[in-house]
């Protein structure tokens, strides 16, 4: 019983895509209209219906069908106006330049400007997280995992030692005693030293 189910789920789902494959064209044309007429004003409304009534059929040209193949051999990034930029723009944004970070999963970014832009991105900082270092502005220009990682271990042990550094300082007082920094400071604001 599923399998004759299946089956004629299968065929109503072929025949609704041949459908929708055929109308295509036509649903295309009235997105179309229904966009034109909803920035027509009143008298190019009065315009069209007069038309219709004097049978005229109304065509319209896509731009797009008429548009010309744009050559571009070497695979230029294309500008505002469809077209490739040119070759020395290409090469003065350093876009010829492709830098690769293994944190965003070996993402491409091509150009300087693009490159320091991603440390900032989501992808990036998400990369750093996974890996459990937050995202600071230290880790800009990390792109390999390793290196991320030792500089974090790096960073703290650093700030532990520099702790352990502030605890152990010692001062001594005018008799002799030895005290710690904070123990010092505490007696020398209350006058006591």
């Amino acid at each position: 019983a599923d399998l004759g189910l299946s089956r004629e789920a299968a065929q109503v789902e072929f025949a609704v895509g041949k459908l929708a494959e055929l109308l295509k064209a036509r649903v295309k044309a009235t997105k179309e209209r229904v966009g034109r007429k909803a920035t027509q004003t009143f008298a190019e409304m009065e315009e069209e219906l007069r038309d219709e009534e004097a049978g005229e059929d109304l065509v319209f040209h896509d731009d797009e069908d008429e548009e010309e193949m744009v050559n571009n051999p070497l695979k230029l990034p294309l500008g505002w106006d469809g077209r490739p930029i040119p070759y020395w723009l290409y090469r003065l944004h350093g876009l010829n330049q492709e830098f690769k970070c293994e944190i965003c999963g070996n993402q491409s970014y091509w150009g300087r400007r693009a490159f320091e832009r991603h440390f900032g991105e989501p992808l990036h900082q998400q990369g750093l997280r996974c890996l459990g270092i937050p995202s600071r502005k230290m880790f800009n220009e990390i792109t390999r995992i390793d290196d991320a990682v030792a500089l974090w271990k790096a960073v703290q042990a650093g700030t532990q030692k520099d702790t352990k550094l502030a605890d152990e300082e010692e001062f001594e007082d005018r008799e002799g005693n030895v005290y710690n920094k904070k123990t010092y400071e505490d007696l020398r604001r209350q006058g006591l030293l």
